[in-house]
């Protein structure tokens, strides 16, 4: 998968915000957060209950890295 969430993840860091708050105050599963920590796909709908939640918008986020093809 070439999209990345460190930066939602720096970002919740640097707010203060732990995993399991931000899942009950967006109202997601426990495996919806773990996709997010695999870097695995989520729904559109996800990210925006996130940017929400931390006032931010999408890019903010996540990033687009290409694969590297060996």
């Amino acid at each position: 998968m070439a999209i990345k969430y460190y930066k939602m993840l720096d970002m919740m860091n640097r707010q203060g915000i732990g995993k399991e708050e931000l899942r009950k105050k967006i109202q997601v599963s426990p495996a919806t957060m773990a996709k997010i920590s695999k870097n695995e796909y989520v729904s559109l709908e996800v990210i925006n209950k996130i940017c929400g939640v931390m006032d931010c918008q999408p890019g903010e986020l996540m990033e687009y890295v290409p694969d590297v093809e060996e």
